[in-house]
Order: structure tokens, then C-alpha cells, then sequence
């Protein structure tokens, strides 16, 4: 399955994250008037953000997920069942959260492919 042209990166983060990112570009919205972002505020219910997680990896026009590694905490019971190749799932870290890679389920999952050895 090849990303190939024309796919979107999603985004879930905070404000400051998703601002970066749509000032860069990264923003759109479909036919259906779906976004490709959701803006995660104090109020904010945990089932929005797996709701909108759900809704990205379903749609055919993703290619990359990008999700504050602080959010996909709050989701961690959905991103560890989400096995697809595409869209691609990337935890990332916010203003006031660094990245924690212990917690990172998807670079868990790559480290258990490989061993010492396969680099020798």
C-alpha cells in the first residue's frame, strides 16, 4: 500500500501544534466538510479526541496522523489497537509536554521488530 499523491496529514494536538502546523500548509477540508485537524482544548472530552482518531484512520485521503504524545495517552487503548500501516500514527511532543519515548507504543512496536544482531 504506497502513500501516494495527494494524502493529508491529520493533526490532533493543542492549539500552539495545530496553529504550526496549518501555517505551514497542512490544513484542509473535504467534501464533506471534515477537517483534517482537531484543536484539543481544556474542555475537550477524552471520547471527542478517540472519536476524531477514529474518523482520521478511517478516511481514505490521510496518509500521516500526527498526535501530541499527551493526547494519545488519553487514547493510548486506541492507538495500541490500531494496526494499519496507513495512515501512519507519529506521536509528537507539545509546548508543555516533551516527548517521552517509554510511552510511545508505535516505536515500542518498531524496536520488537528488529534485534542487535540485524545490524551487524
Amino acid at each position: 500500500m504506497a502513500l501516494g499523491r495527494g494524502k493529508l496529514i491529520a493533526v490532533i494536538g493543542d492549539e500552539d501544534t495545530c496553529t504550526g502546523f496549518l501555517l505551514g500548509g497542512t490544513g484542509e477540508i473535504n467534501k464533506s466538510r471534515q477537517p483534517n485537524y482537531l484543536v484539543v482544548e481544556k474542555n475537550t472530552m477524552v471520547n471527542e479526541i478517540a472519536e476524531c482518531f477514529q474518523s482520521f484512520t478511517s478516511r481514505d485521503d490521510i496518509g500521516i496522523i500526527l498526535i501530541n504524545q499527551v493526547y494519545a495517552d488519553m487514547i493510548r487503548y486506541k492507538i495500541d489497537q490500531y494496526t494499519k500501516p496507513l495512515p501512519a500514527v507519529l506521536e509528537i511532543p507539545s509546548k508543555d509536554h516533551p516527548y517521552d519515548p517509554s510511552k510511545d507504543s508505535i516505536l515500542r512496536l518498531a524496536k520488537g521488530m528488529f534485534s542487535v544482531d540485524d545490524f551487524r
